[in-house]
């Protein structure tokens, strides 16, 4: 007759089996789920200045500001294996030098967490829950009308019009005026309760039921050229203080 180490030790083993197989079907299981994200991006402004792009930059360089309006529509990236969404947007231009590959930099980024991870429901907030229930206002109990809510968005839904960055765009050569043929790119990344992590498809390409993202991509346009405010700046130049900061419009193709 077995010992009762031996027996737990049977327990165990039998439970990590049966937990590894319910993983591996939960995270193969999404495949069946069609997913078909969608988003268009329009840049609404940009801006190149001269200056210390952060505080604790080492020295002055040219950096661009860039505004933009988003709509997207990634809900069907959502499913019961969805834990959240890290969804970015990056600026993607050509490289100083032909051999090199295109340059991107992150201007906005967000993580948008899936319901079940909102309000998660685990053994301690349900007995927490039990034990202590919501308390009812008293004007709740005389029938009163409740206050008006705003309007919150399915996970996944994304609108944002005259959206200011997150980051500012520097390249390593410190010059980014006139830079031409710039876009704004769409990326995501999902990450799972189990599973591996999912990136980007383009569109036009795809995996099963999976498709790549319609749109997410913008009109290409230009960096505008730093503007030179006359003589008097021109003297500042020459007298090696910093230079005054400068601003101009973007050319949109």
């Amino acid at each position: 007759m077995h010992s009762a180490l031996v027996r737990v030790q049977n327990v165990f083993g039998f439970f990590t089996t049966v937990a590894f197989i319910t993983a591996i079907v939960v995270a193969l299981s999404v495949t069946v789920i069609p997913q078909a994200p969608s988003a268009s991006i329009d840049l609404r402004n940009v801006q190149v200045v001269k200056g210390r792009p952060h505080y604790h930059a080492p020295k002055r360089e040219e950096y661009a500001h860039i505004k933009f309006d988003l709509d997207a529509d990634l809900t069907s990236l959502f499913n019961w294996n969805t834990k959240q969404l890290f969804v970015w947007i990056t600026a993607t231009y050509p490289s100083r030098t032909a051999s090199e590959p295109p340059s991107q930099a992150i201007i906005w980024d967000a993580i948008i967490s899936s319901e079940s991870q909102k309000t998660p429901s685990t053994p301690f907030t349900v007995y927490s829950n039990f034990m202590n229930p919501p308390k009812v206002s008293n004007r709740a109990k005389k029938g009163s009308k409740p206050k008006k809510q705003g309007i919150e968005l399915a996970p996944g839904l994304l609108q944002l019009k005259n959206s200011k960055p997150k980051y500012q765009i520097t390249d390593i050569s410190g010059q980014l005026s006139s830079t031409t043929n710039v876009t704004l790119e769409v990326g995501w990344n999902v990450q799972p309760w189990v599973g591996a992590l999912t990136w980007t498809m383009e569109e036009g390409t795809g995996w099963g039921r999976w498709k790549g993202i319609k749109g997410g991509r913008s009109k290409a346009f230009d960096m505008p050229a730093l503007k030179v405010k006359g003589v008097n700046q021109e003297a500042v130049k020459g007298s090696g203080k910093p230079d005054k900061v400068a601003e101009a419009s973007p050319i949109v193709k």
